[in-house]
């Protein structure tokens, strides 16, 4: 296959050569509404009462999300399933209520000793139980299918903002409550989507059944006269009344001892996200962890964090304990009150066997639509928590969004520079998102072919810029501008392995099978990583496998692969040897004569390799670019630079030496 001209980073920070659709731009769509308006609380309530109207602002910011799902943009099967699955509910409910009538009619046969009736009701039976027994099973389906698409549907539209414009890695240099975003996409969502669809799916079940059944129990029972010490009392549609009575004891009851349910069942998902993440943590840095014989540290305050973990199943624990013990009884009283409540009657002749049997069964079905909430209420306080959860990263998704679309915290803009030069930054300043300033007034212009090393002590903002020229960082003032249409390449301290084969690692952020496997090959070799050739289409974990100087090695096969005109080499070489890191600086040299390199370093011998050299200085409001030189190799690297440098241009003057203007031109 021949060399694909891809454009791993342009100047926006996407491939204006890929599809025209990709899976990220068709998830895009899915919520393409602009981030609800910050909603600022009371100043006037406390600092508890606050909390809790945040709380509840969470809820309904899951739902400003979720329910597009059934908007315009949404899915489009989404309403046809949605009303295939209340068709399907209250066709059951008939059916149910045939079951019921089917219960009356048996039990006066029996009662009658009709042998006709009693075969012929028991022929009925079959055809009513698969009748249900199908319907159950379509209602069952159908709930999932919902369940699984509404779910697919908005961890894309997630997912989608968590990956755009480098906000997945901007989370974690923000303030807020977005701890662990992959716990909360792939668990938290999850619940959050299955338990609404059961919830209404049930609380539309409950309610027509009910309703049903409460009309049998009003029409069967009638009215109960009770003598009390002489006196005739009269209860109409005793059965009904009796039946809300015991409801509304045992849902009143479930809501006061579960009354905390939803503030633990929260407290306990946030220990054992903690806990996925300690344990990830562990794993993603074995080696170190390792080398440093850290395990006993490791395996404490594992320890500790799995000890809260336990501390709020326990808590969990007793709640369950409460409300199952409402739930339970309950459930033993339910089938027997009826029965004892129609007694009298049936002991006086004025209702039959069958009336008693199916007040008893609709009595059943009444309680146990009403006790919907007490069998439900631990999942609901579980969702209750998992929303939240998921809002809370939404809302922090929603702050970042804010930020790229309006200027109140000023924002870096990005455009394309004037003339022949390669790369620009005017007057760029790079603040945190609460406007504290990290660099500023940075004027830069860098012309085609030059191999700038950016400088200065740690803490100077060199890696704040290098994410502003990334386009990772959108807070600041000014702009950073490329050449059109060339493609920017960069090369972290820590380079990244993604799963796989080695093929895979190297043609990364490209598909494996964009180049040949000779190629591969090929751009190992001039790394310095031959010995790796052979295993090119081995299915191992590099990234635990790699030493971290191999780890860079393999980076640098990637730029020859994808041949840049841009690089930016963010420590890219800390993990080598001088020699070895000359030889990658020589290589760079050799195979890629023409491109223009912007170098974060703070090993000295790299000056050697680069021709200009720019100093940043931290100071108070931010650092500043003191210092702006050009560099005379050392001789036994000079012949090489020539090499690359050969046929040098004039630096242009005027506006696009603004930097050299301001500063002084120091030579060594």
């Amino acid at each position: 296959m021949a060399d694909p001209k891809f454009n791993p980073k342009s100047v926006d920070g996407t491939n204006p050569q890929a599809p025209e659709t990709s899976r990220q731009e068709k998830a895009s769509t899915v919520e393409a509404a602009p981030p609800p308006d910050v909603i600022e609380p009371d100043r006037e309530l406390t600092p508890e009462e606050a909390e809790q109207a945040r709380k509840r602002y969470l809820l309904t910011r899951f739902w400003i999300s979720a329910r597009g799902y059934w908007g315009r943009g949404g899915h489009r099967l989404a309403w046809p399933c949605s009303i295939g699955l209340l068709t399907l509910i209250g066709i059951n409910v008939g059916f149910q209520y045939g079951i019921n009538v089917w219960n009356r009619a048996i039990f006066d046969a029996i009662e009658q000793h009709n042998a006709r009736t009693v075969y012929f009701l028991s022929a009925v039976f079959l055809p009513l139980v698969l009748g249900s027994v199908v319907l159950v099973v379509a209602q069952v389906s159908l709930r999932m299918t919902i369940q699984r698409r509404w779910r697919s549907w908005l961890t894309a539209a997630v997912i989608a903002r968590w990956l755009a414009n480098g906000r997945y890695y901007q989370l974690n240099l923000i303030g807020g409550d977005h701890k662990n975003p992959e716990a909360r996409i792939a668990e938290d969502l999850r619940i959050a989507t299955e338990s609404p669809v059961d919830f209404i799916a049930g609380v539309i079940s409950a309610f027509l059944s009910a309703s049903t059944f409460i009309v049998v129990l009003w029409t069967i029972g009638g009215a109960l006269t009770l003598t009390i010490a002489g006196s005739t009392i009269t209860v109409p549609a005793f059965l009904v009344v009796t039946a809300v009575l015991y409801a509304a004891i045992t849902s009143s009851s479930i809501a006061v001892i579960g009354r905390n349910f939803v503030q633990v069942s929260e407290v306990k998902n946030q220990a054992e996200a903690e806990f996925r993440y300690m344990l990830t943590h562990v794993r993603e840095n074995g080696e170190s962890i390792a080398l440093l014989g850290g395990e006993e540290e490791e395996r404490n305050d594992v320890d500790k964090t799995f000890a809260n973990v336990l501390k709020q199943w326990a808590l969990l624990a007793r709640q369950h304990m409460r409300t199952t013990l409402v739930s339970q009884g309950s459930s033993l009283f339910a089938p027997v009150v009826p029965i004892l409540l129609c007694a009298p009657k049936f002991l006086e002749g004025s209702m039959t066997l069958g009336e008693v049997m199916q007040a008893a069964s609709a009595f059943a079905i009444v309680q146990s639509a009403f006790g919907w909430l007490v069998d439900n209420y631990p999942r609901l306080a579980d969702w209750n928590a998992c929303a939240r959860r998921i809002a809370s990263l939404m809302m922090s998704l929603d702050g970042l969004e804010r930020a790229e679309q309006s200027n109140a915290l000023g924002r870096i803009n990005r455009g394309e520079t004037e003339g022949d030069a390669m790369l620009s930054l005017n007057d760029l300043s790079v603040s945190l998102d609460d406007g504290t300033a990290v660099v500023k007034e940075t004027q830069v212009v860098i012309e085609p072919g030059e191999w700038v090393l950016v400088a200065g002590e740690s803490g100077s903002g060199k890696s704040t810029l290098v994410r502003a020229i990334a386009g990772l960082w959108p807070w600041g003032g000014g702009s950073v501008n490329f050449h059109a249409d060339r493609r920017l390449f960069m090369l972290p301290q820590r380079s990244y392995i993604p799963s796989g084969t080695l093929r895979r690692a190297v043609a990364y952020p490209s598909a494996e099978d964009s180049w040949t496997l000779d190629k591969i090959k090929a751009a190992l070799d001039k790394v310095g990583l031959d010995y790796l050739k052979d295993k090119v289409e081995e299915d191992a974990p590099w990234d635990h496998t790699l030493s971290g100087g191999e780890k860079q090695r393999l980076a640098f096969a990637r730029l020859l692969l994808h041949n840049p005109d841009i690089i930016v080499l963010d420590e890219a070489t800390s993990a080598l040897d001088e020699k070895s890191q000359d030889k990658m600086m020589e290589m760079m040299i050799h195979e890629l004569p023409k491109v223009t390199i912007i170098s974060v370093a703070h090993r000295a011998e790299l000056e050697a390799f680069h021709s200009r050299k720019i100093t940043l200085e931290r100071r108070e409001g931010g650092a500043k670019l003191v210092s702006d030189i050009d560099l005379v190799q050392h001789k036994k690297k000079r012949n090489l630079l020539l090499r690359f440098l050969e046929n040098p241009r004039p630096r242009p003057k005027g506006n696009t030496t603004s930097s050299k203007a301001a500063l002084p031109q120091n030579k060594n």
